[in-house]
């Protein structure tokens, strides 16, 4: 719904990647799996945003 939530869910994402880079880089399967956790809430999280703004849309057509 919110621009700062999406931009938020973006810079996960990308902290996310660069976790899993940096993890494959370094042979730490922790990190790297951290780093694949990270994009995946992201994803979930805008799943969530877009499913809140069709809501919202759905809301103002009927009002």
């Amino acid at each position: 719904m919110g621009l700062e939530d999406r931009i938020e869910n973006k810079a996960q994402d990308i902290a996310g990647r660069g976790k899993e880079a940096a993890g494959a880089a370094m042979d730490d399967n922790d990190l790297k799996a951290e780093g694949k956790a990270d994009q995946t809430k992201a994803s979930v999280k805008d799943k969530v945003e877009d499913v809140k703004d069709k809501v919202q849309e759905k809301v103002e057509d009927i009002l």
